[in-house]
């Protein structure tokens, strides 16, 4: 599929399933090219299309072409969401690199909005950080739509159970195991990746 067929469909996607549902939805439109002046042009297709937000892979396409689209973002009203696309060369060798956070703060003072980051975001700011569901939902054995629903069906037993003063950080095994008897979707999700674990250690701490 081509890229602008691609955007297309993604941004006629939104639009049905916030007709349908009544919720906000959205999608990281990737704008990431092999020249800033096609990272423009695809933003301002995605800008076309009434879609907020596009994507850059900072790192692949890197620090120049991130400002360079990062100030057509600021000036037409488009935020711009970070991948990190190639960071693991960079941060994870022992010997020699840059810690994550280093080059997430580049990241910031080259005019990303924000960064996928999961685990970062996590350590230091706890609850107060956005979910990222991008291989839990595209790796499941049924397909995308079902990998959304799985997602859905563990966010919202979680956050109930939350609520109701579980711990999720003891309890959370339990509480999906539960929920799956009433979600196939998340059964089959939790019979590929088996274990299901809330306490895990962050991989960017910085003694690393």
């Amino acid at each position: 599929m081509r890229r602008r067929d691609r955007f297309v469909f993604c941004a006629e996607a939104i639009y049905k399933s916030q007709a349908e549902t009544g919720e906000i939805k959205g999608h990281y439109l990737n704008a990431t090219a092999g020249t800033c002046e096609e990272m423009i042009k695809r933003a301002v297709f995605a800008r076309e299309l009434g879609v907020p937000i596009v994507m850059h892979d900072y790192l692949t396409g890197g620090f120049t072409a991130n400002t360079t689209l990062a100030h057509y973002c600021r000036d037409n009203g488009l935020l711009l969401h970070i991948h990190r696309a190639m960071h693991a060369v960079i941060d994870r060798q022992k010997n020699h690199g840059m810690h994550f956070r280093v080059l997430a703060k580049a990241l910031r003072m080259s005019g990303g909005d924000h960064i996928h980051s999961g685990t970062a975001l996590t350590e230091i700011f706890g609850d107060d950080s956005v979910l990222q569901f991008g291989g839990g939902t595209l790796g499941h054995p049924w397909g995308n739509a079902p990998g959304a629903t799985a997602n859905r069906v563990a966010l919202e037993a979680c956050v109930q159970a939350r609520n109701e003063g579980h711990d999720l950080a003891r309890e959370g095994n339990e509480i999906i195991r539960a929920a799956c008897k009433w979600s196939p979707e998340l059964a089959a999700a939790c019979e590929v990746w088996k274990a299901i674990k809330f306490e895990f250690e962050p991989v960017d701490t910085i003694d690393k």
